[in-house]
């Protein structure tokens, strides 16, 4: 999460909460909506991390990342968007001063777990694409595990010492407020890390993601061409990859979509313009909002995905040897 310089001197003067400024029945459909948004995103997830963490056959390296992306988007779904939801409602922070903190801590690990997660899904497709025997002999799901294990054990290392450690971060409670604090030279750093360096990467390995499969569909149909004898397995195998590309490209690009528009403003430092409250709240919500598409793009994208989650429904998944179950039948 990009963190916004601010002057501590100024930061609680003359500040109060607002009266409610919209009638009783919008403010209670204003609730019940974000209660809706944020109940979705919980279930969702919890439906993507239970498929995942139970089907053996689901427990793939592509699909380790889609668990670690999952339990993220719990995390924002349950510490973070309804909190910020009931924040722009009241246009006053009401949910105390630990909470804020907390708030602030899962904004900022949950952000920069998601965003280096979806950089391994860069490097994990590349890999698969350019370099398939080196990726079925060297990537597993113990090493997609250990890495992603890293992802965060790093991103909490990162953040603890960023906001708490070197004294450059402070939470500031002011009545009705949640805010914080950090020095410019950290928002930099900040920036840099869970930003810019992965997103770049991101970019540069999915083009060539795409640039591959491209190749290899002209490479195939040449073949078929000229020799009828491609096994279907290699066909079947071929075909798999390039779907799964071209899936978790959709997931990536979705992503990016979300998070592009908050770091526009942080680069621009429109952030700092009191002015800009509205789009900047706008777009921290399309940010939110990618934690509750995601599962939508699963189900969407993912037949497994939609075979488990009514595997998991109608209660089958309690059954004995339910992790042995084939929910692949319907993805090929």
């Amino acid at each position: 999460m990009n963190l916004t310089a601010v002057n501590q001197s100024n930061v609680c003067q003359e500040y109060w909460c607002p009266e409610r400024s919209v009638s009783l029945s919008v403010y209670v459909i204003l609730y019940v909506a974000a209660a809706a948004v944020s109940l979705l995103t919980v279930c969702g997830n919890l439906l993507v991390i239970i498929s995942v963490s139970h089907f053996k056959q689901l427990q793939t390296p592509a699909n380790i990342l889609i668990l670690s992306l999952a339990v993220c988007d719990l995390l924002v779904g349950v510490f973070v968007m309804p909190f910020h939801l009931s924040w722009l409602i009241e246009s006053c922070w009401i949910s105390g001063s630990v909470m804020c903190s907390v708030f602030n801590f899962v904004t900022f690990q949950a952000t920069s777990v998601s965003v280096h997660t979806v950089a391994l899904i860069a490097v994990d497709r590349f890999l698969a694409l350019s370099s398939p025997f080196l990726y079925s002999e060297k990537i597993s799901p113990t090493v997609i595990c250990i890495a992603t294990l890293f992802n965060w054990l790093f991103s909490l290392f990162y953040n603890f010492t960023l906001l708490y450690v070197n004294g450059n971060f402070a939470d500031v409670t002011c009545p009705g407020e949640c805010l914080y604090i950090v020095d410019e030279v950290s928002s930099l750093i900040d920036l840099i890390v869970v930003f810019l360096m992965p997103c770049t990467l991101i970019i540069i390995l999915y083009t060539h993601v795409f640039v591959i499969a491209k190749k290899h569909v002209t490479a195939i149909r040449a073949l078929q061409v000229h020799n009828r004898t491609q096994s279907s397995k290699n066909r079947v195998s071929d075909k798999s990859e390039r779907k799964a590309a071209l899936a978790l490209g959709i997931l990536v690009f979705v992503f990016l979509l979300c998070l592009l528009p908050y770091y526009i403003f942080s680069l621009t430092n429109f952030l700092k313009d009191d002015s800009l409250s509205n789009v900047i709240n706008s777009v921290l919500i399309l940010f939110y909002l990618n934690s509750s598409i995601n599962p939508l793009i699963y189900a969407l994208l993912y037949p497994w995905f939609k075979k488990s989650v009514k595997i998991i429904l109608t209660l089958k998944v309690l059954n004995t040897d339910s992790s042995l179950m084939n929910v692949l039948s319907l993805s090929s």
